[in-house]
């Protein structure tokens, strides 16, 4: 805007010597009229002379003012971003320091730990992966097939052990049958319970008869200790 005003104050200033020339030369040649004629001109020039003066002082305090206020903005910011200053003691500066190294030494130690976990268990998974990938199909299937007869007929640990290697049973290899005694999970006890109940119902057997059966050798082959639990749960 400051320079708008300039050459508008430049090209008016310009006029009005002119035309002030021209009517003293229309005047000299007594020629009145254009001597007036050229006195109007030279008197809008001084018009808008004095309008571009005005212009340009009115420009320059808008200008002086809104930097005065720019500069009273950031002063006040910068009163106001000043950051306090600490009244924190020498001892609290040190006291804090330590509070906060716990921490992180406190949360490196629980990474670390969960780091060693998942480590662990990934190992723990691969292992027991190479140990599946390891055992013969055939124990395998004796360890499925062992687990069909706990189940379904309640059959004693000793009992299902003499039905995988019977010639007249599964007739698994001693070797595999022994692999599905020692890795099938199952209640023993809860199986003698269940084969007591049956002989007691279908059979209407007496509690030592029906231990007897139990324990037997040509019976169900269970452990003393495992039908004596059937015989003392029995309804």
């Amino acid at each position: 805007m400051d320079d708008i005003f300039m050459i508008f104050l430049l090209i008016s200033f310009t006029a009005m010597f002119v035309f002030v020339i021209l009517s003293l030369i229309q005047f000299a040649k007594r020629d009145k009229i254009k001597g007036m004629k050229q006195i109007k001109f030279a008197g809008v020039s001084l018009l808008i002379l004095i309008i571009s003066f005005v212009g340009v002082g009115t420009t320059t305090e808008s200008t002086t003012i809104s930097n005065e206020d720019k500069t009273e903005k950031i002063e006040v910011n910068a009163e106001v971003e000043k950051p306090e200053e600490s009244s924190e003691t020498e001892e609290e500066r040190k006291a804090r320091e330590q509070k906060e190294a716990e921490i992180i030494a406190e949360q490196k130690a629980i990474a670390a730990a969960e780091r060693a976990k998942a480590e662990e268990d990934a190992k723990a998974k691969a292992e027991a992966k190479a140990k599946e990938e390891s055992i013969p199909r055939e124990y395998k299937s004796a360890l499925r097939k062992a687990e069909l007869y706990a189940e379904t007929m309640h059959m004693s640990k000793a009992g299902v052990y003499e039905q995988l290697t019977s010639e007249y049973g599964e007739g698994f290899p001693k070797e595999a049958a022994q692999y599905a005694i020692d890795n099938i999970v199952f209640d023993w006890k809860e199986a003698a319970l269940k084969k007591a109940q049956t002989y007691a119902e279908t059979m209407a057997m007496s509690d030592s008869a029906i231990y007897d059966q139990l324990i037997s050798e040509y019976g169900e082959k269970f452990t003393p200790e495992e039908a004596k639990y059937a015989i003392d749960n029995l309804e």
